[in-house]
């Protein structure tokens, strides 16, 4: 399979990236910079279009929106959560993630191929906790984006699924989270391999629990 992972770089993009390329798949990895990567800047449509020029005529068979920010965290909300954090945040984690799902709808298309979306628990509105507003907000708005797409596309065989990879050691994550960045590759990994057009929409976590909308 031609697999291509946003945010490829570092955490969870990284062990996906390499979880998938050991098993045997070919990974497309972008970041907006880094080593071995193709650049992808998600906020900017130009290099959108780059990407989409440089695997023109190649099907994708699965595409992972991984990139994403939180930046909020820990804003006090009397003071907190200016309005270039929510800008910065929602043209990362909800317009990144649209993007790079039309611009390589070609790709797809040629596949007939998966979309796979890196949410949060904290988009659920059953467990919401308070805080964070900014964050919680854009993963909600990449919930509802992905169910949305899971239905136009579905009519063409293209599956979409949305996905909390747990909390994970990572630098958004921190060192006390509960699991590590290639645990929640080999779950996620499963869980990809698992959606169809019959399970599209699906909101799953890692380790293959539905998870509260």
């Amino acid at each position: 399979m031609h697999i291509v992972i946003t945010g490829a770089n570092r955490g969870i993009g990284r062990a996906l990236a390499e979880h998938l390329a050991g098993a045997g798949h070919s990974v497309t990895g972008t970041a907006r910079s880094g080593e071995g990567m193709q650049r992808l800047d998600v906020t900017d449509r130009k290099s959108h279009a780059a990407l989409a020029a440089s695997l023109a005529g190649k099907p994708v068979d699965l595409l992972v929106c991984n990139a994403g920010v939180y930046i909020d965290k820990g804003q006090p909300l009397e003071t907190g959560f200016a309005p270039e954090l929510w800008e910065r945040t929602f043209a990362t984690n909800v317009t990144g993630v649209f993007l790079t799902v039309q611009e390589l709808l070609p790709n797809l298309r040629a596949a007939k191929g998966k979309i796979a979306i890196i949410s949060s628990q904290m988009a659920s509105q059953t467990n919401a906790a308070g805080g964070s507003y900014i964050y919680r907000a854009s993963k909600a708005a990449a919930l509802n984006l992905g169910r949305n797409l899971a239905q136009d596309l579905k009519r063409e065989g293209i599956a979409v699924g949305i996905y909390h990879p747990g909390w994970v050691q990572t630098d958004m994550g921190g060192g006390a989270a509960a699991i590590t960045p290639e645990e929640s590759a080999r779950g996620l990994a499963q869980r990809f391999d698992a959606l169809s057009v019959a399970t599209t929409g699906c909101f799953e976590t890692w380790d293959g629990r539905a998870h509260p909308l």
